[in-house]
């Protein structure tokens, strides 16, 4: 039974039993249910209401009939109550809700009226409450709904709030801050999600913020008048809720100002623990359970945590916010089943730092599915996601914190201001940059060594190769009169030629015929069939049982062009059979490219269609690869585990998450397309090619001039045709970002879309054209170009930078991965001027590189590592492409050299000296004729005098000549062999 109570929310089993059945709830009303009858007391409007219900159930002879006892407004029902009595008067038990606490005339009458009934009364609240615990796709629906619009008021509200009071160290009590969001809650519809009506959002509870001391765990705790506590080593926590067409969702976060490594230590920790707590909620398992694996990891990390960590650790949910009989405790026995809702709340109280008291809480609200708790409020709880990191003026920012400590928390703002931030920080010096990739090469070899070293260990059996077999068995041999003519034939039912050789007919199977030849001379014409042989190119030792047999390489057949006496030309069947073993090679060759393209494309798995109206989607879109030769329009939409892109022709391409590697948001910054694109773990098949990459796109602006048009600077055409490009793209922007962001929380992050940093980007020829390569955080993409170009850089071994040359305008760049036996990428003709800035670049991300004045031939290189790695390694790795090395190396043969003087001929250091004599007799007579008077002397010199000097410098050049040319013939003697006697 209801009684009207205002407008505050009061949860009661009652009045959630007439929302789960009826959708709505009937106060002032009396329910009362047996095994064949249900008996309403209400006024005549709710009868009314139920009238179309009554006649449902009259027809079904299974179910229980309805009578509706209409009384009037203010009337006891006394009367009414009499007709229940009778009909209940043989029961032995009935079953209340005993904590349901109405009050109200009708409510008191009915009490005295069931203790009048001779039958025990017995609470059923628990019974209720498992029967609803199981949500339905509609009651997911609703319950996602509001969850994500709970997270989205953290995330993109109250986190900002508090970064704004602690930055601008305002003085705001608790109490103002819980009102405010109480507030935003009931009236926030800038945050409410696509398909949510403001009409039916409510609060659960008076929002609980906290900070300083005196912690409390519990829902009914209050928010007091303090100011809030934002001292350096301080943590604020929050709880709220909301609730939508009567379904429940809560947030729980911490946010810590200026933790120290302590406090983040303790963070992670409980941040392991719910983590694990989730994992552990699976259908099947106890509450208690669930309970004792939180338990015990906290035990066994933070064992001084027991006594102060919350003694349960959530509760189920739904139209009520909190169902006491599915609490998380340690007693509690019931089974977990899929669907089922609840709300978490693990933390821990009365920990303290440097004397100050703080405490550490998070919670989520959370669906339990079969690899366990899905959370459905997916705003971040990663220590850098929910801390403040406070910075001085003269401190050197971080943008790895930064990232996570700004005021526009969209993922596009937040990129951009990490770069900048990056772009107005100082580099690193080239000591620092060459000392850290000095430590990265040891750390290179090191990991190389170790995974090569754990893979040799590692059993990994070789592919067998199946052996390609003309006929199985003798029965299956043909037996056709060209084959006792010793005839060639061509049996292409079997993908077999049968040769005649040395008289007895020989099969080849289609696949071990390397290539065959026709040629006509004089009267003949001859066929020559070349084979696949072991040791050759064309052929695999595995193909081969016995490789060590004698194999025929070659045979030639001739046929004469004459005509015989039968009128028959010889010549035609040669023909035939080269035309037919050409067209069966042609055949099988396209059946082994096929087979080979599908060996690594794996099924997906089948997409589940969301039935609900508030599906993501994005409409206009084009598809890259095309699925058929000219663009085609569709919808890209997000269902529960994968996209759907329908097109205008009615096919539909579908891509399951858990096949996404990586996802990226292009935007149309200084670009004329704005793209989705995904790159795939495993290849797919579009139309009849299989790829690994698929965009949705589409176009920002027409790219094309007017060239007929004179133009005008201010021309009022061109003006507004840009103001609307502007509006375009600003349409487009907010669009995508609102399709991204949804997607990110229906997948709880799986599918998380990553951003390129276009202010780190330089220009370079990945495949055939031109583009802007740009830096994510995973990877280094083009997407833009078709085909695109995605490098994950965990898998990069290391970089090397080719033609490296001061006179060079460009230079190339090579990724070696860490799988060796990989082909290496490389991006050609990179401007000089961006070296600087990738290696700076790459050296933020760990990622060793070197650099060499000549292009390297890589086929070969890579071949050597991998048929010994063993001695690559002994012989220092990958330090032979370091150029720093090398100059150690040559700087240590240097100074051996220069202490290595041995005595030299007397011959020779008489030579030398007179050489010396000679340099510095010039000299010195140079420096004569240019000392003393000098210049005025010369420039007093007539012609005669000039001609004598010339002469007398010509004949000392001629005699330096023909010394130096004596020298080396004087060497050549001294050094001849001298034969020993006998």
């Amino acid at each position: 039974s209801t009684q009207s109570t205002g407008d505050d929310i009061v949860y009661s089993k009652g009045s959630a039993l007439m929302i789960w059945l009826l959708g709505y709830e009937l106060r002032d009303t009396i329910f009362f249910f047996t095994q064949k009858d249900i008996f309403v007391i209400a006024t005549k409007k709710k009868t009314d209401f139920l009238r179309p219900l009554r006649e449902v159930l009259s027809k079904k002879d299974d179910l229980p009939n309805m009578t509706l006892l209409t009384k009037a407004k203010g009337d006891s029902g006394e009367e009414h109550m009499k007709t229940i009595m009778e009909a209940a008067k043989t029961l032995k038990k009935v079953g209340v809700f005993s904590k349901d606490m109405y009050k109200g005339e009708l409510v008191k009458m009915w009490k005295v009226k069931l203790k009048e009934l001779d039958a025990d009364q017995m609470c059923v609240s628990a019974h209720f409450a498992h029967c609803m615990a199981v949500k339905d796709d509609q009651e997911l629906s609703t319950t996602r709904k509001v969850a994500t619009y709970t997270s989205d008021i953290f995330s993109k509200y109250l986190r900002n709030e508090l970064m704004d009071i602690v930055d601008e160290e305002k003085k705001v009590k608790h109490s103002r801050i819980s009102s405010n969001l109480e507030n935003l809650l009931s009236e926030g519809k800038k945050y409410l999600p696509p398909g949510m009506n403001k009409e039916s959002l409510e609060n659960c509870y008076t929002p609980i913020v906290q900070s300083g001391s005196g912690f409390s765990l519990k829902f009914s705790a209050t928010s007091n008048d303090e100011r809030i506590n934002y001292s350096n080593g301080s943590s604020v926590t929050v709880s709220f809720g909301s609730r939508y067409k009567s379904y429940c969702s809560n947030i729980t976060r911490t946010v810590l100002v200026e933790p120290a490594q302590e406090q983040q230590d303790n963070y992670e920790v409980l941040l392991e623990a719910v983590e694990k707590t989730y994992l552990a909620m699976k259908p099947g398992t106890k509450l208690s359970a669930v309970h004792s694996t939180c338990m015990d990891f906290i035990r066994e990390k933070r064992p001084a945590w027991v006594d102060n960590f919350a003694k349960t650790l959530g509760f189920g949910t739904g139209i009520e916010f909190r169902e006491a009989a599915l609490l998380i405790s340690a007693k509690n026995e019931t089974v977990l089943k899929e669907n089922m809702v609840f709300i978490m709340h693990i933390g821990v109280t009365g920990l303290t730092y440097d004397g100050k008291e703080y405490s550490l809480l998070l919670g989520d609200t959370v669906v339990v599915e079969e690899g366990g708790a899905t959370v459905i409020t997916p705003s971040k709880k990663k220590i850098k996601s929910v801390s403040i990191f406070l910075k001085g003026e003269g401190e050197e920012e971080d943008g790895e914190d930064d990232e996570n400590t700004l005021e526009n928390i969209t993922r596009s703002s937040k990129r951009t201001t990490v770069i900048e931030n990056k772009l107005r920080s100082e580099p690193l010096s080239d000591d620092k940059r060459k000392e850290h990739q000095k430590r990265l090469t040891a750390q290179l070899n090191e990991e190389a060594k170790a995974r090569l070293s754990a893979k040799k260990n590692g059993y990994s059996p070789k592919k067998k190769v199946q052996t390609s077999v003309a006929f199985k068995n003798i029965s299956s041999f043909p037996t056709d009169p060209v084959i006792r003519d010793l005839k060639i034939m061509v049996d292409k039912k079997h993908d077999s030629v049968i040769l005649p050789i040395f008289g007895v007919p020989t099969p080849y199977h289609i696949s071990h015929i390397k290539n065959i030849s026709k040629s006509e001379e004089g009267d003949y014409v001859y066929l020559r069939i070349n084979f696949k042989v072991p040791g050759t190119q064309s052929a695999l030792e595995e193909h081969y049982a016995n490789p060590d047999a004698t194999f025929l390489k070659e045979t030639t057949y001739r046929s004469s062009v004459r005509k015989t006496t039968s009128g028959e030309v010889p010549a035609t069947h040669l023909n035939n059979a080269f035309r037919m073993i050409k067209e069966m090679q042609k055949k099988h060759n396209q059946y082994e490219s096929e087979k080979k393209q599908m060996a690594d494309v794996v099924e997906q798995d089948s997409l589940k269609i969301t039935q609900t109206k508030g599906v993501p989607r994005l409409k206009d879109l084009y598809m890259r690869p095309n699925v058929s030769t000219k663009r085609v329009i569709g919808t890209l939409e997000a269902h529960s585990n994968g996209f759907r892109f329908s097109n205008s022709h009615g096919s539909n391409i579908d891509i399951i998450y858990n096949t996404i590697k990586f996802a990226f948001f292009q935007p149309c910054d200084k670009e004329m397309l704005i793209m989705l694109h995904f790159y795939l773990r495993h290849p797919v098949m579009i139309g009849k090619k299989k790829t690994y990459h698929i965009s949705f796109y589409t176009e920002v602006g027409e790219i094309m001039t007017d060239l007929g048009k004179s133009s005008h600077m201010y021309d009022r055409d061109d003006i507004e045709a840009e103001h609307a490009e502007r509006e375009m793209r600003q349409k487009l922007k907010s669009a995508f970002k609102i399709f991204i962001e949804k997607v990110e929380n229906l997948t709880s992050g799986k599918v998380e879309f990553d951003t390129p940093f276009r202010d780190l980007g330089f220009h370079g020829v990945p495949n055939r054209s031109s583009c802007l390569l740009q830096p994510t955080t995973h990877c280094i993409i083009n997407v833009v170009e078709w085909p695109p170009f995605v490098i994950a850089l965990d898998e990069v071994e290391l970089i090397h930078f080719e033609r490296v040359q001061f006179q060079l305008k460009n230079f190339d760049m090579v990724f070696i991965f860490k799988d060796y036996s990989r082909k290496v990428e490389m991006i050609n003709s990179i401007p000089m001027s961006s070296l600087d800035a990738i290696k700076e670049w790459l050296n933020s991300c760990d990622i060793k590189y070197t650099e060499g004045a000549v292009s390297l031939n890589w086929g070969k290189v890579m071949k050597a590592i991998v048929d010994d790695p063993d001695r690559f390694f002994d012989d220092g790795g990958w330090k032979f492409l370091d150029p720093e090395s090398d100059a150690e190396e040559e700087e240590e043969e240097d100074d051996f050299d220069a202490s290595f003087n041995p005595a030299e001929d007397d011959e020779e250091n008489s030579e030398e000296s007179d050489s010396d004599e000679d340099y510095s007799s010039e000299s010195s007579g140079s420096d004569d004729s240019g000392s003393g008077e000098g210049s005025s002397e010369e420039s007093g010199k007539d012609w005669s005098d000039l001609e004598a000097e010339a002469k007398r410098d010509d004949q000392n050049a001629r005699a330096r000549e023909d010394m130096q040319e004596e020298s080396p013939r004087k060497k050549k003697k001294k050094m001849a062999p001298v034969k020993k006697k006998r």
